[in-house]
């Protein structure tokens, strides 16, 4: 049974932030991995996601309906921001921002995860 990813019916994120990062990560800089032609240039030495530098929002990488069913075209090779965009916290509750847009689109807040206990 596959573990329960929220972010797979949700996608809100990806449609609301600029996602920008140091331009090194592109695949263009030795050692990137972020696919060149999905971004665009924001300064000399960042850049952001195609679609996420203009109102309204959408990453070039995100498929699907946004609130039914989403994915990364290019989940491993993200950019960090949305490798750091915490669904969860440290402590197992939820990351109140992604709580907050996912309220936006009409879905329910996450469930608490608590954290297993060291034996």
């Amino acid at each position: 049974m596959d573990a329960f990813n929220p972010c797979l019916d949700c996608g809100i994120c990806c449609t609301h932030f600029r996602i920008s990062f140091y331009w090194a990560e592109a695949d263009d800089a030795t050692g990137g991995f972020v696919p060149v032609e999905m971004t665009e240039k924001l300064t000399h030495t960042m850049r952001c996601m195609k679609g996420s530098n203009q109102v309204p929002r959408r990453c070039t990488a995100l498929i699907g309906e946004v609130g039914k069913q989403v994915a990364c075209s290019i989940y491993e090779n993200r950019p960090t921001p949305c490798r750091e965009f915490a669904v969860y916290l440290d402590d197992g509750m939820p990351n109140p921002k992604c709580d907050e847009l996912r309220a936006g689109i009409g879905l329910p807040p996450l469930p608490h995860t608590p954290l297993p206990r060291a034996a």
